[in-house]
């Protein structure tokens, strides 16, 4: 199949490349010409485990190619993904879809043959509808079918997502649509995918109250932690005694810092203003939001609260700014609300982290930046662990402990075992656990 994927960023740049690792011709279009010339010359602008090596090889088998030309690129295509961005909209909490619509209006100006136009990007309910207009408008002869297509990606485990799915839901209103959505995911037939067509309002909203629902798992074992904190419980064991149970499952509850990064975030604002749009208002989900929102100020007051009650003046180690570990994402990490509470506390914050420093820089100018997880504790008052990277789960505690100014350890993603860091003379403070 000739697949064009509109859109090189992360949802677009995994797809694509997994597209034609199952053997299909796939073009991915951006507007952006550095990040296609870097394309161009293997160098990937995300951090992705195997995605550099899943794209090298690809572009060497001549089945995977970049281009900033968007309408030769749809000409010929089976198949073009919108894969943009859809981001907040600033003052309202809508998904702006302006680069959905604007890429809509140029498909339609090189659509030849009948052609499947896939939503890929997360988009509200009824965005099918309005592509489906824009394109019969601006070119009334197209033959053409628009369908949603929603991922379900986790950033640092994308491609085994795309690969080895739970489930590829398909949002179709044309049976033609069917058959060729059935070739793209042929290769996936060995792992007995669940290819779920349903219709297109269906599918859109499915992606939504997914993401939704993982959010207020999230929500509720760090609501739940801190009543372990209260009594003297222990969430780890919680969360443990709860997933068990298969009705409930053990993913998504592990209490921490809150949720962050390219999805939770705007795509539950975006459902709540669907429901209020259509009168059918979500107030689970909009509890959610708000808890998240006072999650990530209340895990700085953590860090005060070790030292004392004041940080003024004092030299706070982070370990770990990306909102998750095994990615360089730094959209609403969790990182950026305890920097901005500890620096207006008169905090002297000194970080590190494996990948999302490039980004973390501008977002973070009151922070001195350091270059491995030891220089950053040189001297420092306390260590706070924001991200769980792997490498952070094995520090030389007496190391740390040496390089400390006090040996105070404050660990927002419950990495260690309470007793055993204690035992190495620490002040531990973790996250729902005594």
């Amino acid at each position: 199949m000739n697949i064009t994927m509109i859109g090189s960023g992360y949802v677009g740049l995994v797809s694509g490349a997994c597209f034609a690792d199952f053997g299909h011709n796939v073009i991915c279009v951006d507007a952006d010409a550095n990040k296609i010339e870097r394309l161009k010359t293997g160098e990937i602008p995300i951090f992705e485990p195997g995605l550099d090596e899943l794209v090298a090889n690809n572009v060497e088998q001549n089945r995977l190619s970049f281009t900033t030309e968007l309408e030769p690129a749809v000409k010929g295509a089976d198949a073009v993904f919108i894969a943009v961005g859809t981001p907040s909209r600033r003052g309202d909490g809508h998904a702006d879809l302006s680069f959905v619509y604007a890429v809509a209006q140029t498909i339609a100006k090189a659509l030849k043959g009948f052609t499947v136009v896939v939503n890929k990007s997360t988009v509200p309910v009824g965005t099918g509808d309005e592509v489906e207009r824009i394109i019969r408008e601006v070119n009334p002869d197209a033959d053409f079918t628009v369908v949603s297509n929603p991922e379900f990606l986790r950033e640092g485990a994308a491609i085994e997502d795309f690969k080895r799915p739970d489930r590829v839901v398909i949002g179709i209103e044309d049976p033609r649509a069917r058959d060729v959505m059935e070739e793209i995911y042929r290769p996936l037939s060995l792992n007995a995918p669940p290819l779920v067509f349903v219709g297109r309002r269906t599918s859109e909203l499915t992606k939504y109250a997914a993401n939704a629902f993982l959010a207020t798992k999230i929500t509720f074992i760090n609501e739940i932690a801190d009543l372990c904190e209260k009594v003297g419980a222990d969430v780890q064991e919680v969360a443990r005694g709860i997933g068990l149970d298969k009705r409930i499952g053990g993913k998504f509850l592990h209490a921490g810092p809150g949720y962050g990064g390219s999805c939770f975030p705007k795509d539950t604002l975006a459902l709540i203003k669907t429901g209020q749009d259509e009168g059918a208002a979500l107030r689970i989900v909009e509890t959610v939001v708000a808890v998240n929102d006072a999650r990530k100020r209340a895990m700085a007051r953590k860090v005060i609260n070790a030292l004392g009650g004041s940080v003024r003046g004092k030299k706070i180690a982070l370990l770990g700014l990306a909102f998750k570990p095994n990615t360089d994402d730094m959209r609403d990490a969790p990182s950026l609300a305890i920097v901005a509470s500890l620096a207006g506390d008169g905090a002297q914050v000194h970080a590190y982290d494996p990948e999302s420093m490039a980004q973390a820089r501008p977002l973070m100018p009151e922070v001195t930046f350091h270059d491995n997880a030891y220089s950053a504790l040189e001297g420092a008052d306390a260590l706070a662990i924001v991200t769980e990277w792997d490498a952070f789960r094995a520090l030389d505690l007496d190391r740390v402990r040496s390089l400390l100014k006090q040996p105070i350890i404050v660990d927002l993603r419950n990495v260690y075992r309470p007793g055993d860091v204690r035992k190495r003379g620490f002040t531990y403070v973790s996250v729902g656990r005594t």
